[in-house]
């Protein structure tokens, strides 16, 4: 079937997904899954352990898609209903599928414990399904035709789904659908979504396939050039020359393509370099140190931070004179040039960074309008400090800000600060 004949629903059972106890994680992992092998997700529906609305979603998901996908349910207790709900509903007879039933009973052998009976349930599957052995416990997943609509029902736990979805759901979609989408991450920072909706407008509209879409992120901009092929070689040949015409359009407004984050960035390219950098932090409050050092691999280009927040630690720790506290402040360029030229000192790195400013949601005792920093950057050829308005919402601002930093790095980095 090609992939545009498919119009798929997700429907995930669970009280607790209602409730709000846990986050929906599934149905993200599976329509980022289906949208790459060029399937549309239509639907997505979230029903309670309830056997009447059960019924009626599974019901109202067969009227309107001919892909439907449950998790959740597939348990040995007496709530776990999907399966048997979902069967009745499309008319698929359960059987006792022998060989996960082994599977189940050598589960429990293997870990020296008593197997309750109810656990045979989960080996009761529909009669000539194909089967989703599950690698990270015991309920199997499986997939069965009703007409012309396919039915496939998961595991809840996120862990046991995930690998199920990877080593059994893919590849039998794939062996059912002769398109692929595949598309490409175009980073973007310094400029807002609507101006570079603004710059590229035309241009987004002459396309049909690919296409090109911005969307929002925290402080930055991604466009997302997607191309339906029959394989990815052919896709890959239709996005060379969308991801070429937005580099032109944006120049090195554009960070990065398939890097999602600055700091990953800026890792790579100081590892190529051989160079490392250090941070002083006053407004961010450890934020560029933090981002920085959740990947790994970090240490081999982070020397350190300090974490700033006071004129104290600003004078004493970084060496920041007293003179410039009391006559500039603060928040103004020439303590933030001083805080990097101390960090990169005390720390011994290559680079450093510095981002001093008024986060809110109050001016500081200057009167400092709320929003406004400066991001310092120092090098061995000297030091720049830049002015940046990191609007009047504190976290926004902070992230801003510390992507700011690290968009300095990789200008430096790449040769064009």
């Amino acid at each position: 079937m090609k992939a545009e004949n498919w119009k798929a629903e997700i429907l995930c059972v669970g009280t607790e997904l209602l409730l709000g106890d846990i986050v929906n994680t599934n149905a993200r992992e599976l329509s980022a899954a289906l949208r790459g092998m060029g399937i549309g997700v239509y639907w997505q529906s979230v029903v309670g352990d309830n056997p009447d609305r059960l019924r009626q979603a599974a019901r109202i998901a067969g009227e309107r898609a001919n892909l439907i996908i449950t998790t959740g349910g597939l348990g040995p207790t007496y709530d776990d209903l999907t399966k048997d709900i979902v069967c009745e509903v499309f008319g698929a007879k359960l059987v006792l599928h022998e060989e996960e039933a082994e599977k189940i009973r050598a589960f429990f052998a293997q870990k020296n414990r008593e197997m309750p009976e109810n656990n045979l349930r989960q080996a009761m599957l529909p009669e000539g399904c194909t089967v989703f052995s599950n690698g990270n416990g015991t309920a199997p997943g499986f997939a069965f035709t009703a007409g012309e609509t396919t039915v496939i029902q998961l595991p809840g736990p996120p862990r046991e789904m995930r690998l199920m979805l990877e080593t059994g759901v893919i590849p039998y979609l794939r062996g059912a659908t002769d398109e692929i989408l595949l598309s490409r991450d175009i980073r973007i920072f310094g400029l807002g979504e609507s101006s570079v909706e603004a710059k590229l407008h035309d241009y987004m509209e002459s396309l049909t396939n690919p296409t090109l879409a911005p969307y929002a992120g925290t402080a930055e901009v991604r466009l997302r050039a997607t191309a339906k092929a029959p394989d990815e070689a052919a896709a890959e040949r239709m996005l060379e020359p969308v991801v070429a015409k937005v580099r032109a359009e944006l120049g090195d407004l554009v960070y990065a393509v398939d890097e999602d984050k600055l700091e990953s960035v800026c890792l790579r390219l100081l590892k190529e370099k051989g160079l490392t950098f250090a941070a002083a932090e006053s407004c961010t409050g450890g934020l560029i140190a933090k981002r920085f050092t959740d990947q790994s691999g970090a240490s081999s280009a982070f020397m350190g931070g300090v974490v700033c927040y006071t004129n104290y630690v600003k004078h004493h720790v970084l060496g920041v004179p007293q003179e410039t506290l009391d006559e500039f402040g603060a928040v103004s360029a020439q303590t933030a040039k001083a805080m990097a030229e101390g960090v990169r000192r005390v720390c011994g790195s290559d680079l450093a960074v510095s981002v001093t400013g008024c986060a809110g949601p109050n001016s500081d005792e200057r009167g400092t309008p709320v929003g406004t920093g400066f991001v310092g950057f120092a090098s061995p050829e000297g030091t720049v400090v830049k002015p940046i308005q990191m609007g009047k919402d504190r976290e926004w601002a902070r992230v801003y800000a510390a992507s700011f930093a690290f968009d300095l790095i990789r200008r430096y980095l790449t040769g064009c600060l």
